[in-house]
């Protein structure tokens, strides 16, 4: 599988990708790619976060499995173990954003590669109409 710096996920996007966030709907809510769509990975809930039963139905619902889909969370681990679940379930264009919204991190916690948002990419924040989760769970 295929991953990719904030700025060629960017890149990929202004060529037609899709940006698809994997990250819970609070997360989302508070900052995300501008354009991304959010299908969440795992769910928050009141005990912390649980895997999302309804990921792949919604996923296949909103995206064709030739879709062009760039995957992000919030440090790359989510999303990778998201484009590992879509790639196993028939989808060919599958690209995995490594370092997310927020960065990657080593141990420490240090910041060892910029995310998107230290990357002062297009950022939008809410629930955008058509994009965010509830809207997509429709489907």
């Amino acid at each position: 599988m295929k991953r990719v710096s904030p700025k060629e996920a960017k890149a990929l996007m202004e060529d037609g990708w899709t940006y698809l966030d994997v990250r819970s709907e609070p997360e989302f809510q508070a900052g995300h790619p501008a354009g991304a769509l959010n299908i969440p990975l795992l769910n928050a809930g009141p005990v912390g976060l649980s895997p999302n039963p309804d990921f792949v139905r919604v996923v296949t619902s909103v995206f064709a499995t030739d879709a062009k889909i760039v995957v992000g969370c919030k440090s790359g681990g989510r999303s990778l173990n998201a484009a590992g679940i879509l790639e196993r379930s028939g989808y060919a264009s599958i690209v995995d954003q490594r370092c997310g919204f927020g960065g990657a991190r080593d141990a420490q916690g240090q910041v060892i590669e910029r995310g998107w948002l230290d990357e002062n990419l297009p950022v939008e924040t809410g629930r955008p109409a058509g994009r965010a989760y509830e809207y997509l769970l429709k489907k």
